[in-house]
């Protein structure tokens, strides 16, 4: 399923910030240092499964789930 990756950053960006403009930019900025790009990815993107493990780390090292709600 091509752009999971998309997904999950956007969960993870959604989840955390809670519709507060300071913490989307904040939490962007996280995922930029852990070396995930959210802009690098789009609804086109092919998954990689090494990827995903790596965003599933970050979002649980930021307290975030990503299973659905």
């Amino acid at each position: 399923m091509a752009g999971r990756i998309k997904h999950m950053i956007n969960l993870i960006v959604e989840r955390r910030a809670k519709g507060n403009p300071l913490l989307i930019e904040t939490t962007r900025a996280k995922l930029i240092f852990k070396g995930v790009h959210p802009e690098a990815f789009t609804s086109t993107s092919s998954d990689d499964p090494l990827l995903e493990e790596k965003i599933r780390a970050i979002a649980a090292e930021l307290g975030v789930s990503l299973d659905p709600s």
